[in-house]
């Protein structure tokens, strides 16, 4: 497992907002192993915040073990694909844990929890996305969403039925078609992209992109770029300005340099052979 600290940069924050009691949302940070982790929890008595702390401690902590696992009979023929079929493994691990604990605890009947993950190897980003907490890229002037939420607002908008600017005032923001923990399984949507040194990837929940307009989120962060942590305390700070009406939660990652992990995943395989 190499060690990718000096080749990302990692900077988050979270707030409760400005009318909710509690933060129902957790994100975790990892640089040396490339992983953040966000997800933003529902649910009522507090259940949601239990939703999005399991998901959010066991995806970390399952995510370290598997990449130190270094069992050959496992080797997938690129890092990439190590990546989808880790994230796969622990969302689906997340959302089984969830779920038990939802029916084995009458208080937390119908919890659940988005997620939003991100995993870097090899010079690509693998990201896997269950409900409406997203990821985007910034890449030089263009600022990009690079997840499509998995909501009710989503497929109105997909159909013609709104408009993606009547869909910012739309009743149906909380609406989500897919979540971790509701169902004993979930499809986890899983894609990898290359990424290129500079790139900024920001992952958020509900309650940054559904109270800062994207032209917003993109002029901080091409403002504050150089001060990644500076750059997601404002982020939350604008959310709340805006009226903080949900839970704001934060992640950045920059990337500073080509990380190929090629050359060390074949030297532990082509040992093996041997």
């Amino acid at each position: 497992m190499i060690d990718l600290s000096n080749a990302l940069t990692m900077a988050c924050s979270t707030d409760p907002g400005m009318v909710r009691s509690h933060n129902e949302d957790s994100l975790a940070i990892e640089p040396g192993i490339g992983l953040a982790v966000l997800a933003d929890g529902m649910g009522g008595y507090n259940a949601g915040e239990v939703a999005s702390g399991i998901a959010v401690a066991l995806i970390r902590e399952e995510v370290r073990k598997a990449l130190a696992d270094s069992d050959p009979s496992r080797a997938e023929p690129s890092p990439t694909l190590r990546a989808e079929r880790v994230l796969r493994e622990q969302a689906a691990k997340a959302n089984a844990s969830i779920f038990k604990s939802a029916q084995d605890q009458p208080q937390y009947a119908g919890m659940g929890t988005t997620l939003v993950t991100v995993l870097f190897a090899n010079n690509q980003v693998t990201v896997a996305h269950i409900g409406d907490s997203r990821l985007y890229r910034l890449r030089g002037d263009s600022f990009e969403q690079v997840t499509r939420d998995h909501s009710l607002l989503q497929e109105q908008i997909d159909s013609g039925m709104i408009s993606k600017e009547d869909a910012r005032h739309s009743m149906n923001k909380n609406l989500v078609t897919r979540a971790l923990g509701v169902d004993p399984e979930v499809e986890t949507e899983i894609h990898s992209y290359e990424v290129l040194p500079g790139d900024i990837y920001l992952l958020c929940s509900d309650g940054l992109s559904d109270m800062i307009p994207e032209s917003e989120i993109h002029s901080t962060l091409d403002t504050l770029k150089a001060n990644l942590q500076l750059a997601a305390d404002q982020l939350v700070q604008t959310a709340n300005d805006y009226g903080g009406r949900d839970n704001v939660s934060v992640v950045l990652v920059q990337v500073n340099e080509r990380f190929s992990s090629e050359a060390g995943w074949m030297s532990r395989f082509m040992s093996w052979l041997k």
